[in-house]
């Protein structure tokens, strides 16, 4: 809460959120976006929107795609387990895919490895869980330094 003159400042910056998920994430996922919503951020859920069975790989590769082409834009993930969204979301050049089960691993992944994208287990994580470790990714910022060099060597050519 806000306590002070002026107008009330926002609680966290707000970014653009492009989210996926198979049948097995698509509960968690809706849950996060309404979380994410509710704090104003612009989220852009590239599927699945059905529960029906459905490729994990096809919805890493859309949300890679787009984070890699808006580097200001960040990632979410979710599938039963989250092994096989990070998989195929590290595939991409420029994709540091983090998969997370609980906000210091979140945290970490953003301050030490710039991590550009949240990967959750549906199947692994409960929501309130996710929720701390998405705010935590969010909310935490690059440290930079003796990280930015090793970020580099994982960047081959």
């Amino acid at each position: 809460m806000y306590i002070g003159g002026g107008p009330a400042q926002p609680e966290e910056n707000t970014v653009k959120i492009y989210t996926g998920s198979d049948h097995a994430g698509l509960s968690l996922k809706r849950r996060l976006i309404r979380h994410l919503q509710e704090h104003g951020h612009e989220v852009v859920d590239l599927g699945t929107d059905s529960d029906a069975s459905c490729d994990y790989a096809d919805f890493a590769h859309a949300v890679a795609e787009r984070v890699t082409a808006d580097p200001a834009a960040l990632g979410l993930l979710t599938c039963g387990s989250g092994i096989g969204m990070s998989i195929a979301a590290n595939r991409h050049r420029g994709v540091r895919a983090a998969l997370c089960h609980n906000s210091l691993e979140a945290g970490l992944s953003r301050k030490h490895n710039n991590a550009n994208i949240l990967v959750l287990g549906g199947r692994i994580i409960g929501e309130e869980l996710a929720i701390d470790a998405l705010d935590a990714f969010l909310n935490t910022g690059f440290e930079g330094g003796r990280h930015e060099r090793r970020i580099g060597k994982i960047e081959r050519p």
